[in-house]
């Protein structure tokens, strides 16, 4: 599905930033790391209309979870100690399964076989891909939110309709498998499963963000014109952009109940996207549909500036799970008449 070849650029993630909550002492600490010897803050630079530029090819691979395990309650950050520790965990874990998750030297010829780690499936290999979050998903709970009754006999009824019918056509399968949306996109952006990289680029007025997985562009209009009206749905939702100093504060709506959340009916996603040093940018989100979920819920992870070009996801081309498993589907279907046949 994807060029193999450069898939390892998931690998690369340079995550660098120990990127903490705005409250806490090691957020303190965070910004200071990013103070020149002058004592004077970072500043990015700016584009020809005078704006941030975030223009580049970023990674947010990263092996940190949307959710914090429970047992972990509310501590929302690792010790160095403890994060020392988990690295070296993984880098044995990885040893031993080598068959399955083995890992593999960028550019070498063995680089190119289908496996966890050429994929990026194993994402604990890379490690500057860990940071001592626990979790995406920031605050004491960590976790998203439970749904509102109201959501949850939405899509207990959604998913009764569909029951039996799962294979019918290709209308009936997930859009990921159809091509048409991941998740990933959002918004709010988050690491895919691998070749998990972006590309920023920039114009007055405007700021395009695309995703490597699925090969989507949000073309974010920074201009000040309002939100499509409230009838118009789309995918990855209606964005506007506004300046807030260095930061990048992007408002959207209007998305359709299927994407990125299946039964959301009235989303509201705010991102912000700030460039903390050459290779970083820190980027935050908070969701909220009240309708959906009990309360809002937010998240923040490390953006980090990768060499190289971002190559084409060719979804479509390399989709043989979607055929197969419709083909799979058809078969069982003659099977099964077969044999409802013999019976009689």
């Amino acid at each position: 599905m994807s060029n193999r070849r450069f898939s390892w650029l998931a690998a690369l993630a340079a995550l660098t930033a120990l990127l903490l909550a705005p409250a806490s002492p090691a957020a303190a600490q965070t910004v200071a790391a990013k103070t020149s010897s002058t004592g004077k803050a970072w500043t990015p630079p700016r584009t020809a209309d005078g704006v941030p530029d975030f223009q580049g090819v970023w990674t947010n691979n990263t092996v940190t979870p949307l959710e914090r395990s429970k047992a972990l309650g509310a501590k929302e950050f690792y010790t160095e100690a403890e994060l020392t520790s988990r690295v070296k965990e993984e880098r044995e874990r990885v040893g031993v399964a080598e068959e399955e998750g083995r890992g593999t030297e960028p550019g070498t010829a063995e680089d190119v076989h289908y496996d966890f780690a050429q994929f990026g499936l194993d994402r604990g290999q890379a490690k500057l891909a860990w940071n001592r979050r626990t979790s995406i998903i920031s605050g004491p709970d960590g976790r998203i939110p439970p749904l509102t009754p109201e959501a949850r006999k939405r899509n207990a009824e959604r998913a009764a309709k569909a029951r039996g019918h799962e294979f019918d056509g290709p209308e009936n399968r997930p859009l990921g498998a159809r091509c048409i949306a991941r998740p990933n996109v959002g918004p709010p952006l988050l690491p895919a499963a691998y070749n998990s990289n972006l590309q920023i680029a920039q114009g007055p007025g405007y700021v395009a963000l695309e995703a490597e997985m699925i090969h989507d562009v949000r073309i974010i209009p920074t201009d000040g014109r309002p939100h499509l009206s409230k009838g118009v749905s789309q995918w990855m939702g209606d964005s506007r952009g506004h300046w807030e100093g260095n930061t990048l504060v992007i408002d959207t709506t209007n998305f359709s109940e299927l994407n990125p959340f299946p039964g959301a009916q009235n989303l509201h996603v705010i991102e912000r996207l700030t460039r903390v040093d050459p290779d970083t940018i820190l980027y935050q989100f908070t969701v909220e549909d009240p309708g959906m979920w009990t309360k809002p819920w937010s998240g923040e992870l490390p953006i980090t500036k990768i060499k190289g070009d971002l190559y084409e996801y060719a979804c479509n081309e390399g989709n043989y799970g979607l055929e197969n498993t419709l083909r799979g589907a058809r078969v069982a279907d003659e099977e099964a008449a077969k044999a409802k046949g013999e019976k009689k």
